[in-house]
């Protein structure tokens, strides 16, 4: 069998890359189909730059959710013959049935880059997205009240973010994945608090939502709180019956360290934009009409405040994106086998001038769903100040 050149090579990837490409074509036309009811979202369609960043965004998401139709090879198997192979070799004697070649070349232990490229994009978008989003309810919880109230919880809220945002951050989301760490209480009293936090905001949006109707407002509360507390027991104390809610132990050290070292930035985002709010029109009329404090900041606060912070929150997963790249590239907090993007270019750049191929491949991956990120804020920025 003939090695491939570049152009079938690129033609191939092209082909297996066929369940990305009907996902976004039936994302982007239902899109299109609703864009009148998503708002200042659905505008997002008009920007080339918002639209380029959510193609690459969306790129990669998908690839990662089918990666199962995707990938040509076990991302974990070592194949004879394929050690350090360049892009399109052959393999030596395929059996099975199985894809005939290792389409972006083999790594320093005989696995197949392309394999491990698209493996890696749902490691790195198991945390991220995920990490961003219990970090900004965290910050959201703690800056809203700061905010709003001022005085001393101001000022305590205010000088415990300062002290987290002051230390170095790499510094510290490498300390808090240190195997030293990982053997004391820290990470589970932490992942406790952390992910509490998200359960009580869920629990005071219904409550303040639904005040009229008590006989809802109690359903919702109780099926909030049943999931909540189910997700809660699994992450934290392993005790998921199911297995539905469970997370290894080095993974829930890298979420919570995510957090930790993301939710100070948000809060005080969200304290700036409250300072400004809460001397607005409308929330002055609130407080006539004997509306509570909590409504107040959750539904005529917050929602004023959503462009800005959904801008956020694509920069902040494109800012995670990078953390878990650079942890996986001192190979903390994950395992060593792992496709994961940092642990990948790590292992490919002691060869990467004899074979750049094993680390070209999940750079140029880490890169193009950063820009995407990057993109997407930009668009979102746009649309949010015609908003």
């Amino acid at each position: 069998m003939m090695e491939l050149g570049w152009a079938a090579i690129l033609l191939r990837i092209a082909l297996r890359l066929w369940p990305v490409w009907l996902a976004l074509a039936l994302s982007f036309g239902a899109a299109r189909a609703f864009r009148h009811r998503l708002g200042f979202l659905g505008r997002l369609l008009d920007s080339r730059t918002g639209m380029t960043g959510l193609a690459l965004v969306l790129f990669w998401t998908f690839a990662a959710l089918l990666a199962p139709l995707i990938v040509t090879h076990d991302p974990l198997a070592q194949l004879s013959g394929m050690r350090n192979a360049v892009p399109g070799t052959p393999l030596p004697d395929p059996q099975g049935g199985g894809y005939p070649h290792y389409l972006l070349g083999g790594d320093a232990l005989a696995r197949d880059v392309f394999s491990r490229m698209i493996a890696g994009a749902r490691a790195v978008l198991a945390i991220a997205p995920a990490a961003a989003l219990v970090a900004y309810m965290t910050g959201i919880s703690l800056g809203l009240p700061a905010g709003y109230y001022r005085g001393r919880i101001d000022a305590g809220l205010t000088f415990a973010a300062n002290l987290v945002i002051a230390f170095p951050g790499i510094l510290l989301f490498f300390l808090l994945v240190t195997p030293e760490i990982r053997q004391t209480p820290i990470p589970r009293a932490m992942s406790a608090i952390l992910f509490a936090i998200p359960l009580a905001f869920a629990a005071q949006l219904i409550r303040t939502r639904h005040v009229a109707n008590r006989t809802r407002r109690r359903a919702l509360l109780a099926l909030t709180l049943a999931l909540g507390v189910w997700a809660w027991s699994g992450l934290v104390l392993d005790a998921d019956p199911l297995g539905l809610w469970r997370m290894p132990p080095n993974l829930l050290n890298i979420f919570i360290a995510v957090v930790f070292v993301s939710a100070p930035v948000v809060f005080r985002i969200t304290r700036g934009l409250t300072l400004d709010l809460a001397s607005r029109d409308y929330v002055a009329a609130a407080r006539t009409r004997g509306e509570t404090p909590a409504y107040i900041m959750l539904w005529e606060i917050l929602p004023n405040a959503r462009g800005p912070l959904i801008v956020d929150f694509c920069l902040r997963i494109g800012y995670i994106t990078i953390l878990l790249g650079a942890l996986g590239f001192f190979g903390l907090g994950v395992s060593p086998e792992s496709p994961d993007w940092g642990s990948t270019i790590n292992q490919g750049r002691r060869l990467l001038t004899a074979y750049p191929h094993a680390a070209l491949a999940p750079a140029l991956a880490l890169m193009s769903l950063v820009l995407g990120l990057n993109l997407l804020a930009d668009g979102l920025r746009e649309e949010s100040l015609r908003d």
